[in-house]
């Protein structure tokens, strides 16, 4: 097998474009046993995810979790799946068009979105050398986790390297920095909760449930549980509310390990048991709806909070495709993507200097 993939053919007259790769998690291909086997293979044998030794992780997760999981993972798909497929896919996806849509106005023709899943697909191999083939020479890569975790942000890196390991000509690379704390997200997060309260009405408490990881990644000097809170504490401030109105917690506990807390499951009881007219829950960590808040936190959570006995019970959804989300987005791309691009005025200069890149390329018989 060759050592580095093939370049794609190059001509000196085919303009440079800067590429902006937008990156999720991921999610199977279909709501099966057959497909999520797969992913969660990829996903769970991910260093970066279970940092268990491999060897013992190895006997674990296909001698027990492949063997088990898939079946029940599948359920789980098939109660959130759609028409255009996986929620988490279809979102990402959307929200790159109407990235592209919204940057193609300010930079015409210099750029290039789409966006790629750390597990599944389509992979961030397959599209680094898809933007490649449309002589991508810079490359952004956005990691759409508002909070860093090294088992979401650092494993996005760890695949673009190894991407590029295996590439002859590399492009020149960038990856977004975390924006927990940033205000076009924050405000972003604000007003989706304030359009909520307008349509259906204010809650009595909001919880912000994030995304858990365990205990000892934060002792080993994992940021992620200060970016939630810092997240949850910015959200509050912007809509007002007071440490009373309002929860931080954390959801999807995996093993026996004792994960951060507090746990959205214990929350979810003690504040049932207050007996609250009605509560909203939000998922800020998420920049797009998926299994973990449509299923988990919007369908089970509601379960286990009328179990417990609580009332009115509502889920917030994510940020998905709204539309400040979307111009806060390309702001925090436009600042990443700063000393890449040029304006509009500039732009007409393109052709005369691609004649003149071409005019260089003939002297030195490197075209005809």
């Amino acid at each position: 097998m060759p050592r580095f993939y093939p370049e794609p053919s190059f001509s000196h007259q085919l303009p440079s474009k800067v590429g902006v790769l937008l990156v999720n998690l991921g999610s199977p291909d279909a709501p099966t046993a057959q497909a999520v086997r797969p992913y969660l293979k990829q996903f769970l044998s991910d260093p970066r995810v279970v940092e268990i030794p491999k060897p013992i992780w190895w006997m674990i997760l296909n001698g027990i979790i492949l063997n088990v999981r898939p079946k029940k993972s599948a359920a789980k798909y098939a109660s959130i799946w759609t028409k255009e497929g996986s929620p988490l896919r279809v979102w990402t996806e959307k929200q790159a068009k109407l990235l592209k849509g919204y940057l193609g106005e300010r930079y015409p023709s210099q750029l290039t979105i789409d966006y790629a899943m750390r597990y599944g697909n389509p992979s961030i191999e397959s599209q680094i050398r898809k933007l490649k083939e449309q002589n991508c020479q810079q490359l952004l890569v956005v990691p759409m986790y508002p909070q860093y975790a090294a088992s979401t942000t650092a494993s996005v890196f760890d695949e673009v390297a190894r991407v590029m390991q295996k590439t002859r000509f590399q492009p020149g690379l960038r990856i977004m920095s975390p924006y927990f704390d940033q205000p076009a997200y924050i405000k972003a997060l604000a007003q989706s909760v304030r359009d909520d309260w307008m349509n259906n009405g204010r809650g009595d408490h909001l919880l912000m449930s994030f995304h858990g990881v365990p205990k000892y990644t934060l002792e080993k000097g994992d940021p992620y549980f200060c970016h939630a809170q810092k997240t949850g504490r910015l959200l509050a401030e912007e809509l007002g509310l007071t440490k009373e109105q309002y929860t931080v917690a954390f959801q999807s506990r995996f093993g026996k390990a004792e994960w951060l807390k507090p746990y959205t499951s214990e929350v979810l009881v003690q504040l049932a048991g207050k007996k609250m007219g009605k509560l909203d829950v939000i998922c800020p960590g998420f920049a797009a709806d998926c299994l973990e808040t449509l299923e988990e936190i919007a369908m089970e959570g509601r379960e286990d909070y009328h179990a417990a006995g609580g009332g009115v019970y509502r889920y917030i959804p994510c940020l998905n495709d709204h539309t400040l989300w979307i111009s806060g987005l390309a702001e925090l791309v436009s600042v990443e993507l700063t000393g890449w691009l040029t304006n509009g005025k500039c732009a007409k200069n393109e052709k005369s200097m691609l004649e003149q890149r071409d005019s260089r390329a003939r002297a030195f018989g490197l075209q005809k």
